[in-house]
């Protein structure tokens, strides 16, 4: 009887003729991700394996495991040969901590001569013999053994399932730019989108002198604290300052915001495009600030010419958003006292509701495509790695 840890994903089922694809991307990103330990992992119909482990890392590989997206859920169980009177041993002799339980049992293998009621059953009554203060609850047990024998001819029995969080493997949808600010919602954003199989490059503008060092080196803590969800990330810092001067010079200020946001909505998509991204994303929140009201998105989104932008936090309650964030350890960072470049030159009475004309009219004053151009050529690269 030698421990396990049995690995279990969900929606990539659904893929059929797919399916494989989704399968190996899982696989290969488990196997970068616990690179540095001595182990070994298999695969068996519906799981995959963790074997060989050092003990005293079991813990360790847990947390990690519950960060990679595409994993259900997981179980340190007990592996044994695929016998009725192994697995009587070895179930029977396991202790009940609680006062009720129940025996649940997934009969993959059906060359296994008992059903799984029938094998629930036999066990359920050898854990009584030994343990006759206990009681059988088969709808509210305080503990759950369960016996899941798969087709490799081995059985694995366990206590726990550890939820984890489900969602796409990382690498399946293709990659997208994210733009990283150094608030809360940004890298929720990104998050959510790895979720959902999007590897992740970010890009973010900062303003120096107006803005700091700190304000920079708390994007960076960001990424360094999303990346293991998300796996590795090239951070692209766009330098800004030239840009909001100039717009601050020579546009309306009512209309700063906008305008600000439109400039980085297109180099975001020419760094994008660069990179092979096939979508942009932002954690803009319908109402929040006023650049995110319907006509500043609309004035906004003109500017990505080929690429969709995704706003996975669109019509999320701050609420729910900080509730996240504190859940993948961002908050704390996000909510440091360094502003980053949008606090810029911000006017008292910012247009909600612009209009795309006079937006136009201005934008007409600047040099544009010159501006542009600067800041790209002195863009600096940093690759954030696992």
């Amino acid at each position: 009887m030698k421990e396990t840890i049995l690995i279990r994903f969900g929606e990539i089922f659904l893929k059929g003729k797919n399916y494989l694809f989704f399968e190996n991307t899982l696989f290969k990103n488990i196997q970068r991700r616990l690179r540095k330990f001595e182990l070994k992992i298999d695969r068996i119909y519906g799981r995959f394996l963790i074997s060989n482990f050092d003990k005293n890392n079991k813990e360790e590989i847990i947390d990690i495991l519950r960060t990679i997206f595409g994993i259900v859920s997981i179980s340190v169980a007990y592996e044994v040969d695929t016998n009725i009177e192994t697995i009587c041993e070895v179930c029977s002799s396991l202790k009940i901590n609680k006062n009720t339980f129940k025996v649940e049992t997934n009969r993959a293998d059906k060359n296994f001569p008992l059903k799984s009621f029938e094998l629930s059953t036999k066990i359920g009554g050898l854990i009584l013999e030994k343990n006759p203060n206990l009681k059988v609850d088969v709808h509210s047990p305080e503990q759950i053994l369960n016996i899941d024998i798969r087709q490799n001819g081995k059985t694995y029995i366990f206590y726990d399932k550890i939820n984890c969080l489900g969602g796409m493997p990382v690498g399946t949808a293709g990659k997208g730019m994210l733009l990283l600010s150094g608030g809360i919602d940004s890298p929720v954003a990104g998050f959510m989108m790895a979720k959902r199989g999007l590897k992740l490059d970010a890009i973010h503008f900062f303003s120096y002198p107006y803005t700091s060092e700190q304000a920079k080196q708390k994007v960076i803590d960001l990424a360094n604290i999303i990346k293991k969800y998300t796996g590795d990330i090239r951070l692209f810092m766009v330098p800004f300052t030239k840009i909001q001067e100039e717009i601050h010079k020579n546009c309306d200020s009512i209309y700063m915001v906008t305008i600000v946001r439109r400039f980085m909505m297109e180099i975001a998509e020419i760094v994008a495009k660069q990179q092979n991204c096939g979508a942009i994303i932002t954690g803009e929140n319908l109402g929040q600030v006023a650049s995110q009201t319907v006509e500043g998105i609309t004035s906004t989104n003109k500017m990505a010419q080929d690429l969709p932008i995704f706003r996975p936090l669109i019509g999320f309650d701050k609420i729910d958003i900080c509730d996240i964030a504190e859940k993948i350890g961002t908050y704390e960072t996000s909510i440091l006292p360094y502003e980053d470049c949008c606090s810029v030159f911000l006017p008292k009475k910012p247009a909600t509701h612009p209009k795309f004309d006079k937006v136009i009219m201005n934008e007409k004053l600047l040099n544009r495509k010159s501006l542009i151009d600067e800041a790209i050529k002195n863009i600096e690269i940093i690759d954030i790695k696992l």
